[in-house]
């Protein structure tokens, strides 16, 4: 039996062993080396130079396609977050956008630097597939070709400075190819008026805003986005102005190295802008007394301006002045004024709609000022128009009608929600009711009033001054009575002369079960409104074109605020002609 089990796991280790050496060159071959930034074709190279295929398979049997790569763990840097909104101009840029880590591109203006690696083939009489790295002193050495100097050359150069010195051995019958395959890792300081001063990583690749991007961004109140230094040592290598990226799209060219310094000055001048303006924003100035016109450009005004408000920072005394926009060059601003552009225009003209029983054009453009007699001038009538029962509407008008009822809306809610409970049976109940209510306040807030002025019976109805957006309504003559409201069949009935209220009431099918019989409202042609009761209607006449509307009735009893409903509910009759019930 000990022999057996010796045996066995001899096997068992053959087998180990076997599935092991199996599995090293699948994995090697399905590993493919990556590409450098520098690397001109999109292919994965293999370590032996063959291509791989679009699809590989892993050791599980699992399909693993080149042209969907998936992230690794721990690949992407970690990225700053977001930064808080601010009004300063420039700071959209500190996003996180630029601290990404880029995908490989081709920079030809890159200068090549100790470190870099370049990756050179030779193939014909001679072949060779290398990286060579650049060593402290600029070199990389080709073997049978010696020291190459490549410190300083431009990417775009590379080949031709290759290709030179590989002639100078094999005149022919020996082909060059050379490209860089990854730029130098370098680390940069990132100090002064910066969200989170210290050192970070990127490439000799990365320009400026992904450093100081990972850095936060410039601080909204105390960096500058004018002066913003790199320095190599003492001296300053270049001073960048974030502005003329933002405004003109000009960034310089600064290639950064293991040890240089991104310093943000403090910020200089600021002058807010608001308003009409495209940048609403807080900007930056290097002269302590410069021209609005020097804003105007940056601020963008909108085409609609045509004053400015500077308020001026004088102290403990507040002080406004105003200009037209058309002498901006001549204002002179300082640190600290706030400007805002506005619209100071003079109505010159308004227009106004016809609409109803008439010959003429609806649209009229009429002066301002002017008033209902000029623009009946104009309107030609015919034989079906009521000019007795004129109506208008007005914009104006509808929205304080909407307003009043958004109001006592409001009040309504109020009173449901806070109202109190003597025990907690009838705290129950209460709630049930406050709930049916709230869903009927719901849909009287989505009422929307006619805006209706009433001017037919006024003798000096043709000296109103009218609006802009004014809609004139000529009616018709009309023989029919429209009966709505709490009525079994809500309908149009034709005009008979001698009909009271009830008559027309019995011919829709008469009260619903919920209709309060002893309100009824006639909403009359000309926007005029009379409440009666059925006791009182006997002697009422009824006009053609006039309206009946039965209003709900709300139980006293069942409702704790039923004056409040009541009211609502004929004041939403009046202002829309709509009846919401229960």
């Amino acid at each position: 039996m000990v022999f057996l089990f010796k045996r066995d796991r001899c096997r068992l280790a053959c087998l180990v062993l076997s599935a092991s050496l199996a599995f090293q060159p699948l994995a090697a071959q399905t590993l493919p080396r990556p590409a450098g930034p520098g690397t001109a074709s999109g292919t994965n190279q293999l370590s032996n130079g063959a291509q791989t295929s679009g699809n590989t398979r892993s050791n599980s049997g699992a399909s693993i396609s080149a042209t969907d790569p998936k992230p690794v763990a721990g690949s992407a840097p970690n990225l700053p977050p977001p930064p808080a909104p601010s009004d300063v101009f420039g700071m959209n840029l500190f996003s996180g956008a630029f601290a990404r880590q880029g995908a490989a591109h081709f920079n030809p203006d890159y200068v090549l630097a100790t470190g870099d690696s370049v990756q050179i083939r030779l193939w014909g009489a001679y072949t060779l597939d290398s990286t060579l790295v650049i060593d402290p002193q600029g070199n990389v050495f080709l073997p049978l070709v010696g020291p190459l100097r490549l410190q300083g050359v431009r990417n775009a150069d590379l080949q031709s400075v290759v290709e030179s010195a590989v002639r100078t051995i094999f005149r022919s019958n020996v082909s060059s190819y050379a490209n860089l395959a990854e730029a130098q890792p370098v680390r940069v300081l990132v100090g002064g008026f910066v969200q989170r001063p210290g050192l970070y990583s990127g490439t000799s690749m990365d320009g400026l805003l992904h450093y100081l991007d990972q850095a936060g961004g410039v601080d909204p109140e105390r960096g500058s986005f004018l002066r913003i230094h790199v320095q190599r040592g003492s001296q300053v290598r270049a001073t960048v102005n974030l502005y003329e990226f933002l405004l003109q799209g000009t960034m310089p060219s600064v290639q950064l190295a293991t040890g240089d310094v991104v310093f943000v000055t403090p910020r200089q001048n600021t002058v807010k802008a608001s308003g009409l303006a495209a940048n609403p924003m807080r900007f930056e100035f290097s002269e302590l007394d410069h021209s609005v016109a020097n804003l105007v450009n940056l601020a963008k005004p909108a085409a609609n301006a045509t004053h400015l408000r500077v308020v001026r920072n004088t102290g403990t005394v507040r002080n406004v002045e105003y200009f037209p926009l058309a002498e901006a060059s001549a204002v002179r601003l300082k640190n600290g004024d706030e400007v805002e552009f506005t619209a100071d225009k003079k109505p010159g003209t308004i227009t106004v709609r016809v609409e109803g029983e008439h010959q003429s054009q609806q649209e009229y453009v009429l002066p301002y000022g002017s008033r209902l007699r000029d623009v009946l001038a104009r309107v030609e009538l015919n034989s079906r128009s009521d000019i007795a029962h004129l109506q208008l509407f007005r914009q104006s008008v509808k929205q304080r009608q909407k307003d009043m009822l958004a109001t006592s809306l409001r009040s309504l809610e109020a009173a449901l929600l806070t109202a109190r409970s003597g025990s907690s049976e009838e705290a129950k109940l209460r709630a049930e009711e406050a709930n049916l209510t709230l869903q009927w306040v719901d849909r009287a807030r989505r009422i929307e009033p006619l805006g209706q002025v009433l001017i037919a019976e006024d003798p000096a109805r043709a000296e109103i001054l009218l609006e802009s957006g004014d809609v004139i309504r000529i009616p018709g003559r009309d023989s029919l009575v429209l009966v709505s409201g709490e009525v079994l069949f809500p309908n149009a009935v034709a005009h008979e002369r001698g009909l009271a209220v009830v008559d027309y009431i019995r011919r829709a099918g008469g009260y619903t079960q919920s209709a309060d019989n002893s309100r009824i409202v006639i909403a009359r042609l000309n926007g005029r409104f009379e409440q009666v009761t059925e006791r009182d209607s006997g002697g009422l006449r009824v006009e053609p074109g006039d309206q009946l509307l039965v209003l709900p009735k709300v139980e006293e009893k069942q409702r704790q605020f039923w004056k409040d409903i009541t009211q609502i509910v004929y004041q939403i009759a009046v202002s829309a002609r709509v009846i919401v019930g229960m």
